[in-house]
């Protein structure tokens, strides 16, 4: 969710506009297709449809393409972490991981504290993991502040097993990544559990999704071969047997999502400048649209009524989502980014002075 401008290491890697696109799409159904659907009462929403009918099943798997999309990217970025072997690299990757990730972060954990301070599962013990950016890894009663913010947690994990493997060299990196792709995978299929989301399968997901978008990346020069047509039968396949009494996510994460990558990067049109612009704002959109539902559901309720109610309370929250989305990323991202790099550069530049 958070790979927009990555800095690459010895030199400036082409960005993959279409992947910018993909993950912002990917961001927008998830607020605005998966979660909306806590706002309306079951009798509201009966007529929904196929197509919103599985957003509203499975839209929570779209987090899984988010790691996915992250694999790939920062093995793209990185040269399949050779760039981060050069001495310093780790810590300005660090660096920049902290300023790209931390300051929304903490701007809507701090928000969410003042608006839900009152709700049961906001203890004091949420807040400190929130805080230090462990909040999945903390005990607690299900998602807390800002749900989706889970994800960030896990990601920073597979951001320090992927350097801690660069840093031992290519062939122990390709060995972590096959065994952890493979390892989660596996561990997914074996339990084995239908339906979700699952709080139990927040890091196996990621370390899955994440891995397998490296191997992907990996074998670029070989999967550029096969024809659209069978990407396009992969992902059928893959939403096919996520219907299937079983764990969802590894056939998505085998199946469709790496189609769906692969598909996006032959598909001039993705990159268009709307669609860039849902990608760079994409990580705000995540982190802002569930506390917005939140706000709306604790002052009106469960809205019930027709189809045209339901479609007017989607309309005004994307306007409201996407434009605090755009305010974020003007006022809060891209400034507190710069500020961080900027005093990292000068704490560099003392440091080797003395």
């Amino acid at each position: 969710m958070s790979e927009d401008h990555l800095p690459a290491a010895h030199g400036s890697a082409d960005r993959l506009g279409q992947l910018d696109a993909l993950r912002g799409l990917a961001a927008c159904a998830v607020a605005f297709l998966y979660h909306p659907q806590a706002l309306f009462t079951p009798a509201a929403l009966a007529d929904a449809g196929p197509v919103l009918g599985w957003f509203h099943r499975f839209g929570w798997t779209l987090v899984d393409l988010f790691f996915v999309l992250s694999g790939y990217l920062f093995a793209h970025v990185y040269r399949g972490g050779t760039a981060l072997q050069a001495a310093g690299t780790v810590k300005r990757f660090a660096t920049a991981r902290l300023a790209r990730l931390y300051p929304l972060h903490l701007v809507m954990l701090l928000i969410c504290a003042v608006l839900f301070f009152s709700q049961r599962e906001n203890t004091p013990l949420a807040f400190a993991a929130h805080l230090f950016m462990v909040q999945d890894f903390a005990p607690s009663p299900g998602q807390t502040f800002d749900g989706p913010a889970w994800s960030i947690s896990v990601e920073c994990v597979c951001y320090a097993l992927f350097v801690l493997g660069a840093t031992a060299g290519p062939a122990a990196l390709r060995r972590l990544t096959v065994a952890l792709a493979a390892g989660a995978l596996a561990l997914l299929a074996w339990r084995g559990l239908p339906g979700g989301p699952w709080d139990g399968d927040d890091l196996l997901r990621g370390l899955a999704g994440f891995f397998v978008g490296q191997l992907i990346w990996r074998g670029r020069d070989h999967l550029v071969r096969v024809p659209s047509a069978v990407l396009a039968l992969a992902m059928v396949a893959g939403l096919v047997l996520a219907e299937g009494p079983w764990s969802a996510i590894p056939p998505l994460t085998l199946l469709t999502w790496p189609a769906a990558l692969l598909l996006a990067m032959r598909i001039k049109g993705l990159a268009s400048a709307p669609l860039l612009w849902l990608g760079t704002r994409s990580y705000a959109i995540y982190l802002i649209h569930q506390p917005v539902i939140a706000l709306v559901r604790k002052s009106f309720g469960v809205i019930g009524g027709g189809t045209i109610i339901i479609v007017a309370v989607h309309l005004a929250l994307i306007a409201v989502v996407l434009a605090l989305s755009d305010l974020a990323l003007r006022m809060i991202e891209r400034p507190a980014q710069r500020a961080i790099l900027a005093w990292s550069q000068r704490r560099q530049l003392t440091i080797a002075a003395a």
